[in-house]
This record gives C-alpha cells, sequence and structure tokens, in this order.
C-alpha cells in the first residue's frame, strides 16, 4: 500500500487475516513445504497475495530453492515452527502495532513540517 507520495508499504498492517491463515495452512501441514498455489487452494486467498504475503514477511515464512522442475516452496521459519500459535498471534500482532505507530510518527512528522512552513510564511504574508 502506498500512501501519496510517501512511499511507505507495510507488510503486518492490514494484512493480519491473510497472514494468521497462512500460518494456519502450514500448521495443518506440519513439516511439508507448499507451493504458493497449494496454500492459496487451501486458504482461499488470490495467488498473487498469497505470493506476495510470502515474500514479504521473510520473518515467517523461508523461500525453499528451486526443485529441478522449477517449483518455488515455502515452510515456516524455524522460529515460528517453534512458537506456538499464541505467541505467533501475538508476533503478529506486535508487528502490526510497530508499523502503526511508524505511520503515526511520520504523520506527525509531516504534520509538524506543514505548521513550520505555515509559521514561516504567515508573518511575510502580512508585511
Amino acid at each position: 500500500m502506498m500512501f501519496g507520495i510517501i512511499p511507505i508499504s507495510f507488510r503486518f498492517r492490514g494484512k493480519l487475516r491473510r497472514l494468521a491463515l497462512i500460518y494456519d495452512c502450514f500448521q495443518r501441514n506440519p513439516g511439508v513445504a507448499l507451493h504458493p498455489a497449494q496454500i492459496a487452494r487451501q486458504t482461499g486467498i488470490s495467488l498473487a497475495e498469497t505470493s506476495n504475503r510470502l515474500t514479504d514477511t521473510p520473518e515467517m515464512f523461508v523461500k525453499l530453492p528451486k526443485r529441478p522442475d522449477g517449483l518455488t516452496r515455502y515452510r515456516l521459519s524455524s522460529a515460528k515452527t517453534l512458537m506456538t500459535p499464541e505467541e505467533v498471534e501475538q508476533f503478529l500482532i506486535r508487528s502490526a502495532r510497530k508499523e502503526t505507530l511508524l505511520l503515526y510518527a511520520v504523520g506527525g512528522m509531516v504534520l509538524c513540517l506543514l505548521l513550520i512552513v505555515v509559521i514561516v510564511v504567515v508573518p511575510i504574508l502580512q508585511i
């Protein structure tokens, strides 16, 4: 997602449900490397969105080397495999919260910059 002229894209914010569905898919298939098409079929998420979520969140999903037939598969990262589902849920919520705080921080900086411009320009216009 892009916000105006500020190139900020979020990996977790607004995508928690999809990431949780993909995580659940891996939990239902333990120890199996899955292709994005398999995950999309099992979760009901589009193939493009599934592929984007898998590649954009290396903290959760690891891309395996291509097989000789050219298929790229993914697995849960070892850190997430060892976590309980509740801990993964908390990780997702924390990551989304960090991105939300980043959005608010950037928005606050832009507003402060505009306020400074107004404070500098208004006295000049009153002359």
